[in-house]
């Protein structure tokens, strides 16, 4: 019996041998291996990936919390030799031969592999340095946000990861002399918004460091170290931050002021080579469509005049007048009975404000959803270094292992741009049940390959996040309330100015003066806000009119939906269809919206 076990034993131990070479080294015999083997590819090129998904620290892995990206040349020629590797290799399974679900994993892998081998192009045609996001920004908010302090090892780690600032600034730096030389550069008010915040983080004593403020405050909250093990460590964070990060950011700083002399105020992508192609990539890129600019264009000028309509007529209702929606707008948002005082307890109100509006929409969601996410969600400040350029709001995704939760973050610079009016729909789009629903649900997912449990897709999540206003709004959140749904309408104009804007700038050459004094007459945004997002859009060229483009599919679908099945439309089974599958591109979420129909119409005729 004891020789049969061990035969046995070593039949399944050679056949586990021959899964793990065949996966690791050879074309996967199933298409499925193959998803796993991408994911955990890619995955570890990224430590800065693996500490924000936190999927190894249960397997008892943490070593890569001591290590930054490498974001030299050679490590992105070596990206996208394997992403063409890797879409080959997709490409030779037989789809014919898949299941539909095996399809749509295929189908969603194929787009997005196939869209970014085709970016290889233009690779160098970005400002990876910019006022809103950037290795001077992105990096230390990683660090405060992301990387773990719980115990000594964490510790060191966070230290390792401050020698090696130095290293990473330099690899950026090469990049943009890589880019200057090829004519791309970027627009001088960008790089005299990014000096002004190097210079702001730089600034000051050692103790006040954002990097080392931070690190000493949660040190200070660990039982686990010793007093004289954590003055050891604080130590070694000061002496990281003096010999590494201190250069790093001079370095930067040192070459983009090199720049500024090359720099000029023309605003939009078409000045850079090629660039009217570029910006037809970026809107295929972040709506998953074919549109043209121009049609985007003229979509948005529709909708404004619709949305503007709506507006005028609750504005009307109220008693309100004036030359313009805006200028009504405008108004309001001057009104002291809208606005919190510009004081540092009224900030803490205001966030103390977004948690209780929270609650309450989350007591109005069951007539829509039959799915929650299980991760928890906080309410956060925007860092104080970076919210002067930083948008008005933004979510960050809590952690797969559920360690950390998911964060709405609220920019409180300007406390003008935060009207109460408003703040139920902001809530609504960064919270519940917008970008917190659809990626902690997503992220959450069962049974489906890893990627789909985290592939952007921005016209899917931002247009998703816009829809969930809308629904508030049918599901009651504005009742008895003309200016919370002021808000709501407002918030959906500033989307549908954002495809005259964007295509404006990109498209048809508008300056950033044309396009805020356009943005400024029909929104009625504080104008802190106004310049905020038009800078915004002119180092994001797209990416603004996804919100819009997924929100109308959303919507259109759901329409669909409801006119065929009639009586067997259920709202809560179509959030279901739309969220368990994950982010997807708009011609794959039709499929799937479509198959839905017709299986709930089949259901019916049983």
């Amino acid at each position: 019996m004891a020789k049969w076990l061990l035969r046995i034993f070593g039949v399944l131990l050679l056949a586990a041998a021959v899964l793990v070479v065949n996966a690791v080294w050879f074309k996967p015999f199933s298409s499925r291996v193959f998803y796993e083997r991408v994911f955990l590819e890619f995955g570890l090129t990224s430590p800065e990936l693996l500490t924000q998904l936190r999927l190894l620290e249960s397997f008892g892995l943490r070593s890569h919390n001591a290590q930054l990206d490498d974001r030299s040349q050679q490590a992105a020629d070596q990206q996208f030799a394997k992403m063409k590797t890797d879409l080959a290799t997709l490409r030779s399974y037989d789809r014919n031969a898949m299941s539909e679900a095996q399809r749509l994993n295929y189908d969603m892998l194929e787009w997005f592999m196939a869209h970014s081998s085709e970016g290889e192009r233009w690779r160098y045609h970005s400002y990876p340095v910019n006022q809103l996001f950037g290795i001077q920004s992105n990096l230390p908010k990683f660090m405060v946000s992301s990387h773990p302090l719980a115990d000594l090892t964490d510790a060191e780690h966070y230290i390792s990861r401050l020698n090696q600032f130095r290293r990473v600034f330099s690899q950026v730096v090469e990049d943009l002399k890589i880019r200057a030389d090829k004519g791309v550069i970027p627009p001088r008010f960008v790089l005299e918004k990014v000096l002004a915040e190097i210079e702001g983080f730089t600034a000051g004593k050692l103790e006040d460091q954002l990097l080392y403020k931070h690190f000493a405050d949660k040190i200070s909250e660990l039982h686990s170290i010793d007093a004289n093990t954590a003055s050891r460590l604080k130590q070694q964070v000061g002496d990281a931050v003096q010999q590494s990060v201190k250069p790093a950011y001079q370095e930067l700083s040192s070459y983009l002021q090199t720049l500024l002399a090359q720099s000029s105020t023309d605003d939009g992508v078409w000045k850079l080579p090629d660039g009217d192609a570029y910006y037809a990539y970026m809107l295929k890129q972040h709506t998953t469509t074919d549109l043209t600019p121009e049609q985007i264009h003229q979509l948005g000028l529709a909708e404004v005049a619709r949305i503007q309509a709506q507006m005028l007529e609750i504005l009307t209702a109220q008693g309100h007048s004036g030359d313009s929606v805006a200028a009504m707008m405008t108004a309001l948002g001057d009104d002291p009975q809208f606005l919190y005082p510009d004081t540092v307890d009224a900030r803490q109100q205001i966030l103390a404000d977004y948690k209780t509006l929270l609650v309450d929409i989350n007591t109005r969601l069951e007539p829509a959803f039959n799915i929650r996410p299980k991760a928890e969600m906080d309410v956060k400040r925007v860092p104080e270094f970076s919210e002067k350029t930083a948008p008005g709001a933004y979510y960050n995704a809590p952690a797969m292992d559920g360690s950390r939760p998911g964060v709405f973050y609220a920019n409180l610079y300007d406390v003008r741009a935060t009207p109460k009016f408003g703040m139920k729909t902001l809530a609504v789009h960064e919270g519940i049940p917008g970008h917190h629903f659809q990626i902690a649900i997503q992220q959450e997912l069962k049974g489906l390959p890893t990627f789909r449990k985290i592939l952007p897709f921005t016209v899917y999540s931002e247009g998703w996040a816009l829809y969930s206003e809308k629904l508030m709004a049918e599901l009651g959140l504005y009742e008895n309330d003309p200016y919370g749904d002021l808000g709501r309408l407002q918030a959906e104009l500033f989307r549908a100015i954002r495809l005259v804007v964007d295509t404006g700038i990109h498209h048809k050459r508008w300056t950033r003066e044309q396009a805020i004094t356009y943005m400024s007459g029909n929104s009625g945004l504080a104008s802190s806000d106004v310049q905020a997002e038009v800078e915004r859009y002119i180092v994001m060229p797209g990416q603004a009119c996804a919100y819009k483009i997924g929100m109308l599919k959303i919507v259109e679908l759901r329409e669909k939906a409801k006119q065929e099945l009639g009586p067997q439309f259920k709202l809560t089974d179509f959030h279901d269809v739309v969220l368990k599958n994950g982010a997807m591109p708009i011609a794959i979420l039709e499929r799937v919206v479509e198959q839905y129909i017709q299986t709930t119409k089949q259901g019916a005729a049983a």
